[in-house]
């Protein structure tokens, strides 16, 4: 008998015939299918609630679509001409847009910067303490925009607001009083008042259930190596949240920059005072108010395509940093 000595670990050497190549097992097309079946009902709510209205408008945006057409029920095909109507006039980038622009950014801003103070503030609190803090805010964040857009109204009224009184009262304003919305720069501070307020319990929220994850070894270590709060908050809290501040700037952003109750309600913001219209206002009464749906349709598509844009823009530097894309 001969005698055969195997390396140990080594493949048993092939007997002459080509070896057959290993064939993947294909799943059956039921089972492929399975996933997209199971999400056919939330995919066609999805796309009868949100993918036909935006086919809808963009649709229309390519059409004159005013009174005389809707009497008719025969619009006309114009191409791009709302596209252009909307973006050659100076109203757009003199006004609207730096209204639109300036607004979100400030209201993101604040809103982030409150939410991680009171979250922050969260983290230190006791139980009873914290679940009031939690429930001030669950308020402030259930109010309807209308009901809290009156009240910030009602705050700042001409006649009878408590900060004419309080002003008053010290002496700081004259017995005439002063209108705050007729100024385009007191109007858009008491509707940052307003949105911020609104939109800091999410925010923070967010943020205190992530400041729950962080391991508190790692706070302790830095404080025994000398960091203080503030070098803490920076080095630690801030790299291992980076995905939860991604998550609530995107979506501050895309509420802040469609802002729409918060203006139109306001005194002037209906279209009195054409200083401080914003995208959203502006869409509206063009289509609404002017009866020119296509011209507004455009406007709104043009809102959503800046919407679109600064998201992907973000979301490529995000994923950029950590690696991903």
């Amino acid at each position: 008998m001969e005698d055969v000595t195997l390396t140990a670990g080594a493949p048993p050497a092939p007997t002459g015939e080509a070896r057959r190549p290993v064939r993947r097992r294909t799943r059956p097309l039921a089972v492929r299918l399975r996933p997209w079946l199971l999400l056919a009902a939330p995919l066609a709510v999805i796309a009868a609630l949100l993918l036909y209205p935006i086919v809808r408008v963009t649709y229309l945006s390519f059409q004159r679509y005013g009174l005389k057409e809707i009497i008719s029920g025969h619009p006309t095909y114009v191409g791009l001409a709302n596209y252009r109507e909307a973006l050659s006039g100076s109203y757009l980038w003199r006004t609207v847009l730096p209204n639109t622009v300036l607004f979100a950014v400030v209201a993101v801003a604040g809103t982030i910067v409150l939410g991680t103070l009171v979250a922050l503030l969260l983290q230190r609190l006791g139980p009873k303490a914290r679940a009031t803090v939690i429930a001030a805010a669950l308020v402030a964040w259930a109010l309807p925009a209308v009901t809290g857009t009156y009240v910030w109204v009602w705050i700042f009224d001409p006649d009878s607001g408590l900060v004419r009184r309080a002003l008053q009262s010290a002496g700081l304003i004259s017995p005439e009083g002063y209108n705050w919305f007729t100024d385009r720069l007191s109007f858009f501070g008491i509707a940052e008042l307003n949105v911020i307020h609104h939109s800091y319990p999410f925010v923070a929220i967010t943020l205190f259930a992530g400041l729950t994850t962080i391991p508190q070894e790692l706070h302790e270590a830095a404080r025994i190596d000398g960091a203080n709060a503030w070098q803490r908050f920076w080095q630690i809290t801030v790299p291992v949240l980076r995905p939860v501040f991604a998550v609530v700037t995107v979506l501050s952003t895309i509420w802040d920059f469609k802002v729409f109750t918060q203006i139109y309600l306001m005194p002037g913001g209906s279209g009195s005072n054409p200083d401080v219209l914003n995208l959203g206002v502006w869409s509206y009464m063009k289509a609404i108010n002017q009866t020119q749906y296509g011209l507004g349709a455009a406007i709104a598509v043009l809102l959503t395509l800046v919407l679109l844009a600064i998201t992907a823009v973000y979301l490529r530097v995000l994923f950029k940093e950590d690696g991903i894309a």
